[in-house]
């Protein structure tokens, strides 16, 4: 069952690129966007998490968390984050359990039979661990709007 906006967000606990634990539930009384990607040093999921970078000062000003979540292993993202400069923790999710929890899971990714990857996903959640905003892409190709993104954490408030 796929998570919707308008629901509790499905908790997570996952290792950081750099081994650290994440909770989604450490991130309590901030808004939370959740930027779920296929695979680190892929073209878009490059652009994609470079974009985040870029805006983490307003999103930050906005009192929001970034997590990059994959079923990368943290090697491979410690690797992708150190290469990229990204300012946010990217988070391994290498048992998948929470692109199951949120419906996007994405199997069979390019071609590959048995490996499930991540659908391109973004969830924002509020203070008090609320969905407020999804968008799924159609195909792995399709980058976020990430000024919807933006006014969508906005609205939230700090």
């Amino acid at each position: 069952m796929a998570a919707e906006v308008g629901q509790k967000a499905p908790q997570f606990e996952l290792f950081d690129h750099n081994k650290g634990s994440r909770k989604l539930s450490d991130s309590e009384g901030k808004n939370v966007v959740l930027a779920f990607f296929p695979g680190a040093f892929t073209g878009v999921c490059t652009t994609e998490m470079c974009s985040f970078r870029d805006r983490m000062d307003a999103l930050n000003s906005m009192n929001a968390q970034v997590f990059g979540v994959s079923v990368d292993a943290i090697f491979s993202q410690k690797a992708f984050s150190d290469a990229n400069n990204l300012n946010f923790p990217l988070l391994s999710d290498y048992e998948r359990k929470t692109v199951n929890a949120y419906g996007v899971a994405l199997p069979n990714f390019a071609g590959m039979d048995g490996y499930t990857a991540s659908e391109r996903a973004v969830f924002v959640i509020d203070k008090e661990g609320v969905i407020r905003y999804k968008w799924v892409g159609e195909n792995p190709g399709v980058e976020p709007d990430y000024d919807e993104v933006q006014r969508q954490v906005d609205a939230l408030g700090k």
